[in-house]
């Protein structure tokens, strides 16, 4: 099987149809995404979340905020699965979701743990990181304001963040605030969209 024309095992193509299967059996009880777009559920939101990790391969630590869904989170985490190392630490403060993403990873044999917090309370429980994702969450201004404590604490952490057609003022308004080395990769599943890799975010002074 390809995701995004990279090829996965079988094992990791079994993972994600059986991510899938709970993913049509939860939505039906709880709002996991937007119902217009439970139908192309593979390429509007397993695909899409796959390419993030797919810009950085490696098996690292990764904190994905407002998992929700297991957008991109469980999607990270059951990547990870197939190289047999990293770990990712999904935030997600809905119960009813947090529940969700915990049986996805358990079922799916992701490597990844829920925190049902809120994303302030996380880097008092996750003390350090190499990664941050986020997907349809909030603005970059409020993305770097949640990765700060992680930023801190590790000089060569990564933001990457899924954004819609509208991320060129969210930069512009994040620059004035914070410092930060951008490279912009344009979405292979959602034309209008791209992902935003920032390094080294600090606060300006």
């Amino acid at each position: 099987m390809e995701l995004n024309g990279v090829r996965v095992s079988r094992e990791t193509q079994g993972r994600l149809q059986h991510f899938a299967e709970l993913f049509q059996k939860w939505a039906k009880t709880i709002n996991l995404v937007a119902p217009s777009t439970i139908d192309d559920l593979w390429r509007r939101h397993i695909a899409d979340s796959a390419q993030i990790f797919q810009l950085y391969p490696k098996p690292v630590h990764w904190v994905d905020l407002g998992s929700g869904g297991g957008f991109p989170g469980v999607i990270t985490a059951i990547l990870l699965a197939e190289q047999g190392a990293g770990h990712v630490d999904l935030v997600e403060s809905n119960q009813k979701k947090a529940a969700f993403l915990r049986v996805c990873l358990r079922e799916c044999e992701a490597r990844g743990a829920v925190h049902a917090v809120r994303i302030e309370e996380a880097p008092k429980l996750i003390t350090d990181c190499d990664v941050v994702s986020a997907r349809a969450l909030a603005e970059l201004d409020m993305l770097l304001d949640y990765a700060a404590p992680w930023a801190e604490r590790n000089e060569n952490i990564r933001l990457l963040l899924h954004k819609g057609r509208d991320y060129e003022r969210e930069i512009q308004k994040a620059r004035g605030r914070w410092e930060f080395d951008l490279v912009k990769h344009a979405s292979v599943v959602e034309r209008d969209s791209v992902i935003l890799e920032l390094n080294r975010p600090r606060r300006r002074i």
